[in-house]
């Protein structure tokens, strides 16, 4: 089920490291961590009431994913936005998303279809109120219950090295140039095609959304 902030509450316990890699991304995503920031594991051990290991195993996580980069002997630092990156990463995502949802649509079970259901409406609920850190919660949300539902690990494995990247990219500069409502549509598109069952459009609404994250970017190149 999804709490008020757009997160999904999980049965059983959440490691201390997913937790530290769950706070971190959104710190980072959010650049309350800006791009260039110098990261501590003690500090961030210490503003997260986590012990430092958790929190190392979670920045190597990061890294993988290009949200930092550990330098050897001289730090962690808060990777660099780079428009043309974006871009390219662009490309692959259109191709992996297309695969993942169409997956979903046919995959999902009733109770996932359900969960689609309310993020549709979360997000669209967050985009009318104006509030953007609910609606990148939701669209994290959104994120994984696709990578679960499509049932092909490796096509999600693909789409988690991109997706942090992405949702920080458009924090930055998308939720600036573009209409975040048109956002919250296109996504909320994606997943009713997805708890309906509708693997063509569940393809159809993917490429709209793809369509419109592109546009996005691009328009971002000149503000």
């Amino acid at each position: 089920m999804l709490n008020g902030q757009g997160r999904l509450e999980k049965s059983g316990a959440v490691s201390l490291t997913d937790q530290a890699y769950g706070q971190l991304e959104e710190l980072i995503v959010t650049v309350q961590l800006a791009p260039g920031d110098v990261l501590s594991e003690a500090t961030l051990a210490a503003r997260l009431g986590i012990g430092r290991t958790p929190i190392r195993e979670a920045l190597h996580r990061l890294a993988r994913e290009g949200l930092v980069v550990i330098l050897p002997r001289r730090g962690i630092l808060v990777s660099d936005i780079n428009v043309q990156s974006q871009l390219r990463l662009l490309e692959v995502r259109r191709k992996i998303e297309e695969v993942m949802v169409t997956a979903a649509a046919k995959r999902a079970d009733q109770a996932e279809r359900d969960e689609f259901r309310r993020i549709a409406e979360g997000m669209l609920a967050c985009a009318a109120a104006g509030n953007d850190l609910a609606f990148i919660r939701f669209d994290d949300q959104f994120n994984h219950l696709v990578a679960a539902a499509c049932r092909n690990e490796y096509a999600a494995n693909a789409a988690a090295l991109m997706a942090g990247l992405s949702r920080r990219f458009w924090f930055v500069h998308n939720r600036q140039s573009a209409d975040v409502e048109l956002a919250a549509r296109r996504h909320a598109d994606v997943a009713i095609a997805i708890a309906d069952g509708d693997i063509s459009g569940a393809e159809a609404a993917s490429g709209r959304l793809m369509d419109y994250i592109l546009d996005a970017t691009k328009s971002s190149i000149d503000t």
